[in-house]
């Protein structure tokens, strides 16, 4: 499976956590618990019984199933150092930026058979700080999968292609097929 660059923006700011997440089921599910303020949220999240994260609360049960061990990582990845989460997509947004790295086509919208043809070219390139703001406040707005490419492509046209706009100009990049890409703060 293709990683999105929704997904790829959550690990991003990841990597600025300070502690790692809490390990056993009975540590995570406290967790979710005390965030949500009660267990009917919780449940209602995972998509399991109350009774389940009850027993997984009290301590009766000690071990998840795989798909409820990654639903409820993920949740507690989604909610764990909110403030240290801000502060890194705040200085990426003001002073850092981000990097994106990507195997994907690339393309200029022009005449078939001319030598802007797409190609799939592995490129890792820094994107300055507005074009991450762009990205986070497109994400947090619920921007879908399609909207995030877009963006994406017009700062790797930018940076990548027109070398932060000292070339001349070129026509629309298009970026599709994404066979992989990660960012990183």
């Amino acid at each position: 499976m293709v990683d999105s660059i929704g997904d790829s923006l959550y690990r991003a700011l990841e990597e600025a956590f300070t502690r790692p997440i809490p390990k056993s089921a009975l540590a995570q599910m406290k967790y979710l618990v005390k965030q949500l303020k009660g267990t009917r949220p919780v449940a209602d999240l995972l998509g399991v019984s109350q009774h389940t994260v009850e027993r997984y609360v009290a301590g009766k049960l000690r071990r998840s199933r795989r798909d409820l061990r990654e639903r409820t990582e993920r949740e507690v990845k989604k909610r764990w150092q909110p403030q240290i989460r801000a502060k890194a997509k705040k200085r990426a947004a003001s002073t850092d930026g981000l990097v994106v790295s990507t195997r994907a086509r690339f393309g200029f919208t022009a005449a078939p058979g001319t030598t802007d043809d797409a190609r799939i070219p592995d490129i890792t390139e820094a994107l300055p700080p507005r074009r991450a703001d762009r990205l986070f406040t497109a994400r947090e707005q619920g921007a879908n999968e399609q909207q995030l490419q877009r963006i994406a492509a017009e700062g790797l046209a930018e940076m990548y292609f027109r070398n932060n706009n000292t070339r001349a100009h070129l026509p629309g990049v298009e970026f599709t097929d994404v066979e992989q890409i990660d960012i990183s703060l």
